[in-house]
C-alpha cells in the first residue's frame, strides 16, 4: 500500500492534520490508529452504568480563529459555557484559583506564612536554575510550602529541581506582593486569571464527541487497531504489528517521539537513541465515582478542584455532572467526580489500590459525606501510560538533536507526546499543529504554534 501522507494516530493533531489535507482537496492521505476509536487522550467513555467520562478534565477554549470555527462546525449547538469556578484544597480550607491571589482565605497561620515569604528580602533573586528555584523566588516559601511544591509534585511526579521553567508562560500566574495584601485588607478575590476563564464543553457525549465527529469527516482514510511497530526512514515504509506495510512521501508522527526515536525506526541512530532518554513523562490514573444527587446540598458551581496536600492521591477533581448534565446516566440529578492521579518512577503508585484511595480522598477533602460512600453507583477507571509530557531539564536539548533529524528523512513529529512540548499541548494547540503541519506540506507556509529552537 502507498500512501503521499502517512499519519500515526487519530488523536487531535492526526485528526487535525488530516481533516486540513481533506479540505484543501488531498485526499491521498492514511491514518493509522491503534485503537478502535478516534480521539487519543481526548477520547471519551461510557461506563456500564451509563456515565460518560473524559481523560482527565479536557475543556473546549482558544487561541485560534481556526479552531473556533472548526468546533462550531462540528458542535453546532450542542455545547454549554461555562465560567471557570476553580478552587484549591489547602489546610482544610477552600481558595479561589489562583491560590497565589486568594490566600485570605486560609487560617491565619498558612496566610501569615505566604505574607512573610512575599516581604522584601526573603527571596532570592538572579536566574533559577530550574523550576524548584523558580517556586521559591518568584513565590516565596510559604506559598512554596502550601501549594506551589506539593501541587507541582502531585501534577508532574517529578522534583522541581529536574523541571525547567522556561515551559510556563501563561501557565501560571505570577505572584504581586501589593495585590496580595490589598485583596487581604479589602476581602475580595481575584479569580478572573487566565485564558481559560470562559470555556465550552459538548453537551452529550464527552470531549470525546468532538472528535468522533471530526474522525467522521475522514473516516474512509483511518485505519483502526493498526499500532506501529516499525518505521524504516530509508525506504520511508511503516509497519504494523497486523503485518501491514505502507509505504510513504511524508510521515506525521503523534505517538509518543521517545519511541519513534528510540524504538521504531528500523535504522538505529545512537544520537537519537541518547536524545530520547532524556524526555520523561508522567502516567495517569484517571477515577471517576458517580452516585445520586441526596440534597440541593450536594450542588455546587465549581469546575474543577485541586489538591496539594496528601490525604487525597489525586491532584485535580472535576465535576463532570457540571460541565454537562449528560455526563451522568439520569441528568441533573447524579453526581460525576472525575479524579486525576500521577505516577512516575519519583512517584510510583499502587493502580489496583488507587480506587479506594480516591474515594477516600474524597472523604477527606469534605467533597464526599463518609455515610455516603455506600452509595457510590459506579466507579470506573483507566491508566494511561504517556499523561504529561515532563518539562524536564534535557528536554529543549533533546528536541533540538531529535526533530532536525527526523525532518531530515520526511519524517515529522508533533502534538502533546510527538511534539513533546507541554506549553502547546492544550487541545487547540494539538489541533492546529495538525493544521499547520498539512499547511507546510501542501504550500510551504511555515508552522508558528511548534517549534523545537
Amino acid at each position: 500500500m502507498k500512501t503521499k501522507y502517512l499519519i500515526i494516530g487519530a488523536g487531535p493533531t492526526g485528526l487535525g492534520a488530516a481533516h486540513r489535507l481533506h479540505e484543501l482537496g488531498m485526499d491521498d492521505f492514511l491514518v493509522l490508529e491503534r485503537e478502535a476509536y478516534a480521539g487519543g487522550l481526548a477520547a471519551s467513555f461510557k461506563d456500564e452504568n451509563g456515565f460518560t467520562w473524559d481523560i482527565g478534565g479536557h475543556v473546549v477554549f482558544s487561541h485560534y480563529d481556526y479552531f473556533d470555527d472548526l468546533v462550531a462546525s462540528l458542535l453546532g449547538n450542542d455545547y454549554l459555557e461555562h465560567e471557570r469556578e476553580s478552587w484549591v484544597r489547602s489546610c482544610a480550607a477552600w481558595v479561589p484559583y489562583p491560590f497565589q491571589n486568594n490566600i485570605r482565605h486560609l487560617p491565619r497561620g498558612p496566610r501569615w506564612d505566604c505574607v512573610e515569604g512575599l516581604l522584601p528580602g526573603r527571596r532570592e533573586t538572579g536566574e533559577p536554575a530550574d523550576f524548584g528555584q523558580w517556586i521559591d523566588r518568584v513565590f516565596g516559601q510559604g506559598i512554596a510550602r502550601h501549594f506551589m511544591r506539593p501541587y507541582n509534585f502531585k501534577v508532574w511526579a517529578t522534583p522541581p529541581e529536574l523541571m525547567q521553567y522556561g515551559w510556563i508562560g501563561e501557565r501560571v500566574s505570577v505572584v504581586d506582593l501589593r495585590k496580595v495584601l490589598k485583596n487581604i485588607i479589602m476581602e475580595q478575590d481575584d479569580v478572573a486569571w487566565g485564558p481559560n476563564n470562559t470555556f465550552r464543553f459538548p453537551l452529550h457525549g464527552g470531549t470525546g464527541e468532538i472528535f468522533r465527529r471530526l474522525a467522521d469527516r475522514v473516516r474512509d482514510r483511518i485505519e483502526f487497531g493498526q499500532s506501529v511497530t516499525k518505521v524504516d526512514a530509508a525506504a520511508k515504509t511503516v509497519t504494523t504489528d497486523k503485518g501491514l506495510t505502507i509505504e510513504y512521501d511524508a510521515l506525521l508522527n503523534t505517538a509518543p517521539l521517545d519511541l519513534l526515536a528510540a524504538r521504531w525506526l528500523a535504522e538505529r541512530d545512537p544520537a537519537l537513541v541518547d536524545a530520547a532518554a532524556g524526555l520523561t513523562h508522567s502516567s495517569t490514573y484517571v477515577a471517576g465515582v458517580g452516585l445520586d444527587i441526596r440534597d440541593e446540598s450536594e450542588r455546587n458551581g465549581r469546575c474543577w478542584m485541586y489538591f496539594p496536600e496528601a490525604d487525597s492521591p489525586f491532584y485535580r477533581v472535576t465535576n463532570f455532572h457540571h460541565y454537562s448534565p449528560n455526563n451522568t446516566a439520569r441528568p441533573g440529578r447524579q453526581l460525576a467526580f472525575m479524579c486525576e492521579t500521577s505516577m512516575s518512577a519519583h512517584k510510583p503508585e499502587k493502580p489496583e489500590e488507587l480506587m479506594d484511595r480516591t474515594v477516600q480522598g474524597l472523604v477527606n477533602s469534605s467533597l464526599l459525606d463518609a455515610s455516603r460512600v455506600d452509595d457510590v453507583l459506579t466507579r470506573w477507571e483507566i491508566a494511561v501510560d504517556y499523561g504529561y509530557p515532563v518539562p524536564c531539564l534535557r528536554r529543549d536539548q533533546a528536541l533540538r538533536t531529535i526533530q532536525p533529524r527526523l525532518e531530515a528523512r520526511d519524517i515529522y513529529s508533533r502534538g502533546r507526546f510527538g511534539g513533546w512540548k507541554y506549553e502547546v499541548s492544550n487541545m487547540d494547540h494539538s489541533v492546529m499543529q495538525g493544521v499547520e503541519w498539512a499547511d507546510r506540506m501542501l504550500s510551504g507556509t511555515p508552522e508558528t504554534t511548534y517549534s523545537w529552537d
